[in-house]
């Protein structure tokens, strides 16, 4: 995909690694700006409006689940941005904690800059072109719940629901496949068009957020169910 029109806002206190990534990023046609701590990117964020934010979670100010926090705090549009996080190896409280709090995706570190840059592009295809998906209905009617593909929005009884992009895209791909059962792999290939990591249990995550704004009761789901020692299924009859 194309990326000269996309700008991405690098929040990283390793300078080195920050100048290596951003000649990289930028040699692909991506326009990257740097903040070296939480303070400055949120700021800078504020300024420009960025398509992605890479944030490292080990910021000199504060934490990055702290900036990742006050993202999705912010006025008008910017609070959806699209956030990667950039994670110590071994870390898997911090990535949950991550995607919790609104986080689209997560890279270990050290991690190759060619890594980097496909993970980037595979969140901004998603939020550019949404998913290459069976169904071809622009919104998808269950019930009292709309899901409008070309606005990316969801609503529930008319009233406008918050996921993030990824969120978005993963009850998108359970929507235009109601009534099958589907594993986690596959839901995540979905909408990643990658492999992902054995035992993956972040899928989990974002489901328990997806429910908590999408069903009545999210303790007891009646949209997405959960298949157990399989997967998940997206009911096809609702309310």
């Amino acid at each position: 995909m194309s990326t000269t029109q996309f700008h991405i806002l690098m929040i990283e206190d390793d300078h080195r690694l920050a100048r290596m990534v951003v000649e990289y990023l930028t040699q692909s046609g991506l326009s990257v700006q740097h903040a070296a701590d939480g303070q400055s990117g949120l700021e800078m964020l504020q300024e420009r409006p960025a398509d992605l934010v890479t944030l490292d979670l080990m910021l000199p100010d504060m934490e990055g689940l702290e900036v990742c926090r006050r993202i999705r705090a912010l006025p008008g549009p910017q609070s959806k941005v699209a956030i990667l996080m950039l994670t110590a190896k071994g870390d898997p409280m911090d990535r949950i904690i991550g995607l919790e709090l609104g986080a689209d995706d997560y890279l270990p570190k050290p991690f190759e800059p060619r890594e980097l840059l496909a993970r980037i592009r595979a969140v901004l295809r998603r939020r550019g072109e949404g998913l290459n998906a069976p169904s071809t209905q622009e919104v998808m009617r269950f019930g009292s719940l709309e899901i409008d593909r070309n606005a990316r929005c969801v609503t529930v009884a008319g009233v406008p629901v918050e996921l993030t992009s990824y969120q978005f895209d993963l009850l998108s791909a359970m929507a235009e496949r109601a009534g099958r059962v589907l594993t986690r792999d596959q839901i995540m290939e979905a909408v990643r068009g990658r492999e992902i990591e054995a035992f993956d249990r972040s899928i989990d995550v974002h489901m328990g957020r997806i429910r908590a704004a999408i069903e009545v009761d999210s303790k007891n789901p009646k949209r997405i169910l959960t298949v157990r020692g399989v997967g998940y299924v997206f009911a096809k009859q609702q309310d």
